[in-house]
């Protein structure tokens, strides 16, 4: 297996590694003959020493590392209101010392008590970020941009993340995940058809498919549901951040489209917005593993992962990973979704 060089970045070390991969026995046995033969097993970077977990972290490592390498004092990041990078990214910053802003919008449609003041918006403050919260339409990167500049001019040394921390210095975490998965696969005697994963700001999977090309395996063997943009924007995001997550690792080197695998048919109405096939996912899960999955991102994706198994789109005896995200805290705040349904 061809390794890649990643010691060259500046990194803080936020997980316990390798994160744990699982078979799912139990939930195989609850599908029972619509399984048909097909191997599922989690990878669970749902556990984590920090902030309740999350695969925010694998990106955080390296976003810290970098601010940290600048002489940073302060971060900034964006997001939705129930932002799980910045849950995390307000956890991994108390951890490290840094100072902590979140920019959060108001994007998806939900105003009971438990979406605006539990799970993720609850553990901001806990950890101590400063919260701005912003409407539905407001540019929060912009917003976020100009409070780094008021505070620039006050002698604080400020550093920037995207949006779920999806830049390619951010996706260099996935794609040593990429690698990590590799040599999981390598020890357990496995080898994985398919890895699965939510597409949200698109980081995941793009540094999931440049770390896969950039070690000589095929990049189509990442695969993920579209939870956050229509699939032909989601494609385009996650293609060029994928390149430039590889222009770090490999310079020179460049996917195409075809190499890059999205399903949109599972986001529903919109970002955040619950399904009937997310609720059943998320229960399923629970009930058969006793784990659990989050509402906005694992839920939805998990929920793609079963349709396909029961279309019979995976073959009998194909081993597929699904590379559990975290969020759990969401799940706090989607209680009157769950209990509509």
């Amino acid at each position: 297996m061809s390794r890649l060089d990643l010691a060259r970045f500046p990194r803080l070390a936020l997980l316990e590694r390798p994160t744990p991969i699982q078979p799912l026995d139990r939930l195989s046995a609850a599908l029972g003959p619509a399984l048909n033969g097909v191997r599922l097993f989690v990878k669970r970077d749902d556990l984590a020493p920090i902030g309740g977990g999350g695969n925010k972290l694998r990106k955080l490592e390296f976003l810290l590392g970098a601010a940290r390498a600048e002489n940073a004092d302060t971060v900034i990041t964006v997001g939705a209101l129930q932002s799980n990078h910045a849950r995390l990214t307000a956890a991994a910053a108390a951890r490290e010392n840094f100072a902590c802003e979140l920019f959060l919008s108001r994007s998806v449609p939900r105003t009971d008590p438990d979406y605006v003041g539990n799970g993720n918006r609850f553990l901001d403050d806990l950890f101590g970020a400063r919260v701005h919260e912003l409407p539905a339409d407001a540019d929060s990167l912009a917003a976020a941009e100009a409070r780094a500049n008021a505070l620039r001019a006050e002698g604080r040394r400020v550093y920037v993340f995207p949006s779920g921390g999806s830049s390619a210095v951010g996706s260099l975490g996935y794609a040593a995940c990429a690698e990590e998965i590799a040599g999981q696969a390598e020890a357990m005697g496995v080898t994985f058809a398919h890895i699965l994963t939510a597409n949200g700001s698109a980081g995941t999977h793009a540094g999931l498919a440049a770390g896969l090309f950039a070690m000589g395996r095929d990049p189509r063997l990442a695969k993920s549901y579209a939870v956050l943009a229509a699939q032909d924007h989601a494609e385009a995001e996650t293609l060029a951040k994928a390149n430039a997550t590889l222009g770090l690792l490999k310079p020179g080197a460049a996917l195409s489209a075809s190499d890059i695998v999205i399903d949109g048919n599972h986001r529903g109405p919109g970002y955040g917005i619950p399904t009937d096939a997310m609720r059943e996912a998320v229960r399923l899960m629970a009930r058969s593993e006793g784990v659990l999955l989050d509402p906005v991102y694992s839920g939805k994706a998990f929920a793609g992962l079963l349709h396909d198994v029961r279309a019979g789109r995976y073959r009998p005896g194909e081993a597929v990973l699904f590379l559990m995200t975290g969020g759990v805290p969401g799940l706090f705040a989607y209680r009157s979704a769950f209990a509509e349904a």
